[in-house]
């Protein structure tokens, strides 16, 4: 019924309530954030460092990270942007089956994101943000009751999962249009990376992060 509820509400916000779009501004910026940390967390696996993250008013983002390693390497953080909202989503419906971890789930969470916001959150606008989703999230874990953690996590979950569809433009797109400029694409980066075109990327990206979301929602209706 969470799960039901909060794609209900999901799909309500972005094509059924007036203003709904807006109302929804805030989770379309968490997931840039979840976007941006996606290339961060890649780039540690390839044993570059982690150097900033920027969220911008209008949706954007950016994320610096430097080390050695070849082109492989670059397509691969590249990627991990692209995949991350799904990866994101599934680990989120799989954590909500347990009502009883939720609230630890949910308070983790919360002080995750605190970390990294003053770890890596280099500009004004994305470090205010970040900072009040954590507290939001603490708030609930430490205030809110097991249903409403539990309801609260499969709902960012679900808005993560929707993230991957109504964005999947930039999949298929050679130039990021950013607050700090244009810049060339995820998929144009791994495209130069590897040679492929950009749409072909775009496409095994956008394959791999759906297999993801098919995965999850069945494991949670299996688990559960």
């Amino acid at each position: 019924m969470a799960l039901y509820i909060s794609v209900g509400l999901t799909l309500a916000l972005w094509y059924v309530i007036p203003f709904g779009r807006s109302i929804a501004y805030p989770l379309t910026l968490l997931s840039t954030f979840v976007h941006e940390l996606g290339h961060g967390l890649a780039a540690l696996t390839v044993g570059h460092e982690f150097h900033s993250m920027e969220i911008h008013w209008d949706g954007s983002g950016v994320t610096h990270s430097a080390g050695t390693g070849g082109k492989l390497s670059l397509a691969w953080i590249a990627a991990g942007g692209l995949v991350g909202p799904a990866i994101g989503a599934a680990i989120l419906f799989n954590l909500g089956r347990h009502l009883k971890a939720a609230r630890i789930t949910l308070g983790t969470l919360g002080i995750f994101m605190l970390f990294l916001d003053i770890w890596v959150v280099r500009n004004v606008f994305g470090f205010v943000f970040v900072a009040l989703w954590a507290v939001v999230f603490l708030a609930i874990a430490i205030k809110g009751t097991k249903n409403l953690s539990r309801f609260s996590i499969i709902f960012l979950g679900s808005q993560l999962a929707l993230s991957v569809f109504c964005r999947a433009d930039y999949l298929f797109t050679p130039v990021a249009r950013t607050a700090n400029g244009d810049f060339p694409s995820d998929v144009g980066l791994i495209a130069d990376a590897l040679w492929l075109p950009y749409w072909f990327w775009g496409l095994v990206c956008g394959g791999f992060s759906l297999a993801v979301l098919g995965i999850g929602v069945a494991n949670f209706y299996r688990k559960s």
